[in-house]
């Protein structure tokens, strides 16, 4: 070894379980702008510095093409826990020309238009949701979680995508196992197997119903213009999966942890009510504070990429976008950054990516997520938490950033 050559640390081990992923973030910032990581047996470079991250994530020497530039990937595939989030032909993992084609075909469906289009019917689903929670026990603990977060991203969704009623607790069960880190190879692939049934079985029956919806749309597509430019058979089921499970996935978890937050320190919520931050100050936090996703697998080196601190990231490596660690960057957010503060000045995330992969369905999750705060809040305005914010456990995940249960009471019991 030359002294011109670096020396790496050995690579640090992320925890599957996400039992703590704060000191975990605080860990891998500490080892610089990036570091080596293991993610469930895969070496990667864990990105936590937010100017470097930004600069890769929009640069074209960084593919998410895992089968055009990821040479460790045919071997990887065959056993890695978290194959389908490599493997899926998508405009997630797709670069250049066939990123911008994929990313055109779904581009519609969260327009600005379409999205102001579905406030009323996301208005009556939490409406009708917060209906039913007001039905229960007026003092009796619920899961906010499973009663609020995680069925309305499923019905605005469901609805998006035209999944019938019949189908949508399958698939809501099934993406569960997409985020969780902690299965095994078989269990994993056993999930994936009964997703593309399930996925099957969506596309089966909008051939034979089709509606005004995303699948039926992404089907007379395929099926009319065949040109090449059109979905292949892989990519419409893969496709029809990633909107699925980006759609639910982070908006539960957005609506979980901004409920955290603010019945965590009663300030924040008075700081609402008199006026002095608005919803939107409250979930831009929350994004910034506890993104949905705080590590999200994977990009790839097409060039040996020089770091800051002397070390190099080697053509073909692995990249992980640690979004987690990134957001709460002392160099970003100063020495607060760990705090929960929706009156700080400056709330920039990278909660939703940046650049060319920045998620398109941001503007819907943010006005799920809005929607659901303000009329829980209004209905409910004496809501607490019904266990100390410390006995919350995190959902069992490297990737997802939310709880396994958000234990509330409607209505303090009367002292």
């Amino acid at each position: 070894m030359t002294e011109h050559q670096p020396v790496y640390q050995p690579a640090f081990v992320l925890d599957p379980t996400g039992s703590d992923h704060h000191a975990e973030d605080r860990a891998l910032r500490s080892r610089g702008p990036a570091t080596r990581v293991d993610v469930l047996g895969v070496t990667a470079w864990a990105v936590t510095d937010p100017t470097l991250l930004k600069r890769l994530l929009t640069s074209p020497d960084i593919s998410k093409d895992a089968a055009a530039h990821w040479p460790a990937f045919a071997e990887t595939v065959a056993t890695w826990p978290l194959a389908l989030w490599v493997a899926a032909r998508t405009m997630f993992t797709a670069y250049g020309p066939d990123h911008r084609r994929l990313r055109r075909m779904v581009a519609p469906a969260f327009s600005a238009r379409r999205v102001e289009a579905m406030r009323p019917t996301v208005e009556e689903t939490v409406a009708s949701l917060l209906d039913r929670l007001d039905s229960l026990p007026p003092t009796a603990p619920v899961d906010l979680r499973e009663h609020l977060a995680r069925p309305l991203p499923v019905a605005v969704i469901g609805d998006l995508m035209g999944v019938p009623h019949d189908q949508r607790q399958g698939f809501r069960t099934l993406i569960d196992g997409v985020f969780t880190t902690t299965l095994t190879t078989e269990q994993t692939e056993a999930n994936t197997a009964a997703l593309y049934a399930a996925l099957d079985r969506l596309i089966a029956t909008k051939r034979h119903t089709p509606g005004d919806d995303m699948t039926s749309l992404l089907l007379t597509a395929r099926d009319e213009e065949g040109d090449g430019a059109a979905l292949s058979d892989t990519e419409l089921r893969d496709t029809l999966l990633l909107m699925i499970s980006a759609g639910y996935e982070t908006t539960v978890n957005v609506i979980d942890q901004a409920v955290t937050a603010l019945l965590t320190d009663p300030a924040h919520l008075a700081h609402l009510r008199a006026g002095r931050v608005t919803w939107t100050d409250v979930v831009e936090e929350t994004l910034r504070h506890e993104p949905a996703a705080k590590h999200l697998p994977l990009r790839y080196a097409l060039t040996d990429i020089p770091l800051p601190d002397g070390q190099v990231i080697a053509r073909g490596e692995a990249v992980l976008a640690s979004y987690g660690a990134a957001n709460r960057h002392p160099d970003w957010h100063g020495p607060t950054a760990d705090v929960f503060d929706p009156t700080r000045a400056s709330k920039d995330h990278l909660a939703f990516g940046h650049g060319v992969h920045f998620c398109l369905g941001a503007p819907l999750a943010r006005m799920e997520v809005i929607t659901a705060l303000r009329l829980l809040f209004d209905r409910f305005p004496l809501i607490e938490l019904a266990v100390p914010p410390a006995d919350l456990l995190p959902y069992p995940s490297l990737i997802s950033n939310g709880h396994q249960t958000l234990p509330v009471r409607l209505r303090p019991a009367a002292h």
